[in-house]
């Protein structure tokens, strides 16, 4: 497919729409080229518009779609996979600047953000007025936007779900520059195809999201968390049914193999988790943090969950029942990517899922890699939902020979992914790095049905080309 190049009177006509919020050569950030895995290319947009709203979006949409201009939808380029790489040029619709909490329905358990409103400013308001906001992905500086684009998930999702069961409502600029309302602020809906949840996890394919009317619930009383040893992985996720089964109800359930861990503690400069237990190593730990609406039923709750821990397996069974002692026990698990970032110069990351039962089997082979292919490997995720965090990284290798030997390794974990029942991703989403992966997994016929809702929102397709299933 071809597109236009911007022009001059482009600009001239951008400059009207958002005045002095139009951004051309030297004066665009480099960070506009990429997003936060810059192996997944880079490649510096013709101009970048900063939006300041829906009106905005819109103008800026109609003149590109005219123009036959691509369109690349961006919010704090936090993503994994290159969602927001501007691999055809263009002009680059950035939304950070539409950052307002736009109000609450509290009678309603809503509130109504711009699309650039940041996770953790949302999360903490939200605290404030006495309300919980339960997705909580691992980049807390994420936009709102970018979470419902890719449908985060997070360590919550066990008990709370991903970003897409908290979405109600959405305005959405189609690439025309129509502006639609998908979705209400109701708790049910039966009303036609929906729309609005199509449009989650999209990936700014198919329109830019602009307003995203949410679902909040109360605050949880009380919160504790236990940090539970294993001798070996199996060990550990072959508990996990059982913790689920018993009617525990983590809010967060995560596992961390002692190698990982290792490497953390490196990166955060001090040990916080034991690596022997009576004189037996630890070989795999499970992270969890349990709720509840009293002192009291905490302190039975935390019995019984230990207790039933060290009946399946667990080596001792560690209790983080303070603010203080909860944020340090978890610091661990959320610099996962910091310290592999820290200790490696080159990375590639995937996030399959799998059923839980698979986890060990999933990463054992992946881990067992490393020789074959020559690469680190890293893993990591959520043991409640079966979404696993693999990276493959390197020191100071040709560019071209990681990506090689890179590409490698996902061909055969995705492989491997898919014989235990899984998927391509969990959370992440698909982008322009892993389109390849995802028609192998889904096949032609689903594909081409993608494709085919992909030509009904964007019949040009000038929004964010070569991303998903928008092979340009």
């Amino acid at each position: 497919m071809e597109f236009k190049t911007v022009t001059p009177e482009l600009l001239e006509q951008l400059q009207a729409a958002a005045p002095g919020r139009v951004h051309t050569g030297e004066d665009m950030k480099p960070d506009y080229a990429h997003d936060e895995m810059p192996v997944y290319g880079q490649r510096m947009p013709g101009a970048v518009v900063e939006c300041a709203s829906t009106a905005e979006v819109a103008a800026v949409c109609r003149l590109c779609y005219d123009n036959g201009i691509p369109i690349i939808p961006r919010g704090a380029g936090t993503g994994l996979c290159g969602g927001c790489v501007p691999l055809y040029g263009g002009v680059v619709v950035d939304t950070q600047r539409m950052n307002r909490i736009l109000g609450y329905d509290l009678d309603n358990f809503t509130v109504r953000v711009q699309s650039g409103v940041l996770l953790n400013d949302l999360a903490n308001d939200c605290w404030e007025k006495g309300v919980f906001y339960p997705p909580d992905p691992g980049e807390k500086f994420a936009t709102i936007g970018g979470n419902v684009a890719v449908n985060a998930g997070g360590m919550r999702a066990v008990k709370y779900g991903a970003t897409r069961d908290y979405v109600r409502a959405m305005t959405v600029v189609l690439p025309c520059g129509e502006i639609v309302r998908l979705g209400g602020e109701v708790s049910k809906t039966s009303s036609g195809y929906n729309l609005l949840q199509l449009m989650v996890g999209s990936e700014g394919t198919l329109g830019i999201i602009t307003e995203v009317s949410l679902k909040v619930l109360p605050q949880p009383k009380q919160t504790f968390s236990l940090l539970i040893l294993f001798p070996d992985l199996d060990a550990a996720i072959s508990c996990v049914p059982k913790i689920k089964m018993a009617g525990l109800d983590p809010q967060a359930l995560e596992f961390l193999g002692r190698e990982m861990v290792l490497g953390i503690e490196r990166y955060l400069g001090k040990t916080v988790y034991p690596g022997q237990c009576e004189g037996e190593d630890v070989g795999a730990y499970l992270l969890t943090t349990f709720e509840c609406d009293s002192e009291e039923a905490m302190d039975g709750l935390m019995e019984k969950a230990a207790e039933l821990c060290l009946d399946n397996g667990a080596m001792d069974v560690m209790v983080y029942d303070t603010p203080e002692a909860i944020r340090s026990a978890w610091a661990v698990r959320g610099a996962t990517l910091e310290a592999i970032l820290a200790e490696f110069k080159q990375s590639d990351e995937c996030d399959v899922v799998v059923p839980i039962p698979g986890i060990p089997e999933f990463v054992n082979y992946v881990v067992s890699l490393e020789d074959e292919i020559g690469l680190a490997v890293r893993a990591s995720g959520h043991a409640g939902d079966g979404n696993v965090h693999v990276n493959v990284c390197a020191n100071d290798m040709d560019p071209d020979e990681f990506m090689e030997r890179a590409e490698r390794f996902m061909a055969l974990a995705y492989a491997k992914g898919r014989e235990l029942g899984g998927l391509i991703s969990g959370e992440h989403g698909i982008g322009h790095a892993k389109e390849s992966y995802l028609e192998e997994a889904l096949g032609g016929t689903v594909m081409n049905l993608m494709r085919g809702v992909k030509a009904a929102f964007d019949p040009k397709g000038l929004l964010n080309p070569g991303k998903v299933c928008g092979k340009a």
